[in-house]
């Protein structure tokens, strides 16, 4: 697939294991990896950390490769019914802190003419997640702009 902005091709990521069982050394109770879930998120931390955490970390010792196969659940579907999900989805809170950030920078560097694009695709991008994520997500009445992005992220 190509680049939003640019007309070259996108590097290319890992892939999934192909298997459909959770190894057999990791053989950690789901209550378990959900409860671990349920508390890193209380302790602050987004779902991606969170698989992080607990492919590094583990629960109770035992690191948890895939919590998918671990538990038959997403991370995401996890918070859910736990009510411990972040108010904004992790990829649009993550592009409004780099907007903020650059519109910062171009407030200090007004001449910085490729940062100015950078901001500019930055928040193009913002916009499309938003009408993606309207009325599931994000309210129906949301609209971008900097000032939103500012509250929404001092919380």
């Amino acid at each position: 697939m190509a680049r939003m902005h640019t007309r070259r091709r996108g590097s290319s990521g890992s892939d999934n294991p192909a298997t459909d069982d959770p190894p057999e050394w990791s053989d950690v109770d789901a209550e378990e990896i959900e409860q671990r879930v349920v508390e890193l998120a209380q302790q602050g931390h987004d779902p991606s950390q969170i698989g992080l955490k607990l492919r590094d970390e583990g629960v109770k010792g035992t690191p948890i490769p895939d919590v998918k196969l671990a538990t038959g659940k997403k991370v995401t579907e996890i918070l859910d019914e736990h009510d411990a999900s972040p108010e904004l989805p992790e990829d649009l809170r993550s592009l409004m802190e780099r907007a903020v950030r650059l519109r910062k920078h171009m407030e200090a560097n007004p001449q910085d003419t490729q940062n100015k694009r950078a901001l500019q695709n930055t928040e193009s991008k913002i916009r499309r997640l938003v009408d993606y994520y309207r009325g599931d997500e994000v309210d129906e009445e949301f609209t971008y702009s900097y000032d939103v992005a500012v509250d929404l992220l001092e919380d």
